[in-house]
């Protein structure tokens, strides 16, 4: 029986960036025609049927992408016939006790690396077709993933070591949960904002927590500003009962902190009196029981604490959900990330990892470990509804659709779909077909920031929707709908780079279905 599969090395083959689906013949392993990575398997109903012809013409391709890779081996040596198991390991990565070399080792995120990480890694292994996969936790940061032999090191200290352990080459692949600085980028890694090193793994809402007793409901980012540096010391002052604020945070190498700090009090310190952890948990059981207490974790980690709604200069208060994360619209949503060098070409155990943490099964753990994933979905229920104050237009077409569960940004100061938009491009194409969308039913709303002239915006805004509409369009599918709406309805405050960026954005909607 056939098998129809896709390439997701994106940047790298042309196979991938034109988003092709290859159907194999039974028999021949999934591999992509072109690159020779390994194929993330798909159903029939998203790719059809192909026919007999289709699986010679592929026959014939890999006969001959079997010949190069061949020749090519043939050419380095004895190095390519090390064992599987060693393939990526440096010397010096045994793992204790006299255990195989590991495979893979992961290093950076405590936000990823405490359950995501872990989560991925047994899945990984199952569906390599092992059996005897387990867990095993050193420390807080430091864990093993052993199937049948094999091992996956995860080192959790912090996305800053990320960057690090890929430069020093003490890791295959860093989790961050904040994107690379530039200055992070070394020779050893190459440009890690290129799509070959940067994969978006699934998104996180950086919550706001407080004990549930707590009467405030709503902060701004101002007012968090002021708390979590120290300048507003009560909670009269914040909108809640009188009394002392105790201010709980995450350690100076979290992602977690990198991203509140840069979101939240930007040139600002931390109070000097807070308390850190290292362990989101820990700090979320504290604020729980802690009447004075406010903090801030990943969003798997609220436990029994209540989360805020935030809001920004000129936007309105959202709270941290499946729909505001997956959109990006929550003020302190964030991306989660695994770096790859783009320096040098990855293992073969490097790219199947990440080949599977973006397919659907990768992206289903993702969501059982209590992280967004990148599936779409449409949205029945009322989690974001349309303001008061959207301009009438936006109220009309919206109102007989539905919101669907991604936005599509752009590379800052460009009209470029940044690298998560990309890829986001065949995950909404492959979701229409699924349901059997057409493209009369689909909507595409642009926005931009309030940066110069409106009507110059609202063109911009249109433009921005036109690139994503042609893309989609080469996909087979032509979107019924394409609007802007310039600079109404910011979801962050235009008055920063970072505000501006978020508000210039493409919504996707999708017709109700009718009954």
């Amino acid at each position: 029986m056939d098998r129809t599969g896709r390439c997701v090395n994106f940047g790298n083959c042309t196979i991938a960036n034109q988003k092709q689906t290859i159907v194999m013949p039974s028999g021949l392993e999934l591999k992509c025609p072109e690159c020779g990575r390994s194929l993330v398997e798909v159903t029939a109903s998203r790719s059809g049927s192909r026919g007999p012809i289709a699986a010679v013409v592929i026959t014939f391709l890999l006969l001959g992408a079997a010949a190069v890779l061949l020749w090519r081996n043939m050419r380095s040596g004895d190095r390519e016939r090390a064992p599987e198991s060693d393939v990526t390991a440096s010397p010096g990565s045994a793992t204790p006790s006299g255990q195989a070399k590991a495979m893979l080792r992961l290093s950076g995120s405590n936000t990823i690396g405490e359950q995501l990480g872990p989560a991925l890694a047994e899945a990984f292994f199952k569906s390599q077709g092992a059996r005897d996969v387990k867990t095993t936790r050193g420390s807080a940061e430091s864990i093993q993933v052993t199937g049948d032999g094999k091992v996956i090191t995860i080192e959790a200290r912090g996305t800053s070591t990320a960057f690090k352990d890929l430069a020093s080459g003490k890791a295959d692949i860093g989790m961050a949960s904040r994107p690379a600085k530039a200055e992070e980028s070394t020779t050893a890694t190459g440009d890690l904002s290129l799509p070959a090193a940067e994969h978006v793994v699934g998104l996180d809402g950086v919550a706001v927590i407080v004990n549930r007793n707590n009467p405030v409901e709503t902060l701004s980012k101002d007012q968090l500003g002021k708390i979590f540096a120290g300048e507003t010391t009560d909670w009269g002052k914040a909108g809640g009962t009188s009394g002392a604020i105790t201010i709980y945070a995450r350690d100076a190498k979290s992602g977690t902190y990198d991203t509140f700090k840069s979101l939240v009090l930007g040139a600002r310190d931390l109070a000097s009196g807070a308390q850190r952890f290292e362990d989101s948990s820990q700090l979320a059981d504290r604020v729980a029981g802690d009447p004075s207490g406010i903090g801030f974790v990943g969003l798997p980690y609220v436990r029994s604490a209540k989360a805020l709604a935030i809001s920004d200069k000129g936007s309105r208060a959202l709270t941290p959900n499946r729909l505001t994360v997956a959109t990006e619209d929550y003020l302190l949503s964030r991306r989660l990330f695994l770096y790859t060098p783009s320096s040098a070409a990855a293992s073969q155990d490097v790219n199947r990892f990440i080949e599977f943490a973006l397919s659907k099964d990768g992206q289903d753990v993702v969501e059982r470990t209590g992280f967004i994933s990148q599936h779409v979905r449409a949205e029945k229920a009322p989690q974001n509804p349309v303001s008061s104050t959207s301009p009438p237009e936006y109220k009309k077409v919206t109102d007989s659709a539905e919101r669907l569960s991604l936005d599509y940004r752009f590379k800052p100061g460009a009209t470029a779909l940044d690298n998560k938009a990309v890829v986001d491009l065949d995950r909404l194409v492959t979701f229409l077909s699924d349901l059997h969308y057409t493209g009369d039913d689909l909507l595409l709303l642009g926005f931009a920031d309030a940066t110069g002239d409106p009507a110059a915006n609202e063109r911009l805004s249109k433009e921005r929707a036109n690139a994503v509409s042609e893309q989609i369009a080469r996909r087979g599918v032509k979107p019924g709908m394409v609007i802007g709406f310039g600079q109404a309805m910011p979801v962050a405050d235009n008055g920063t780079e970072e505000g501006r960026q978020r508000n210039r954005r493409v919504e996707v909607w999708v017709k109700k279905r009718k009954g």
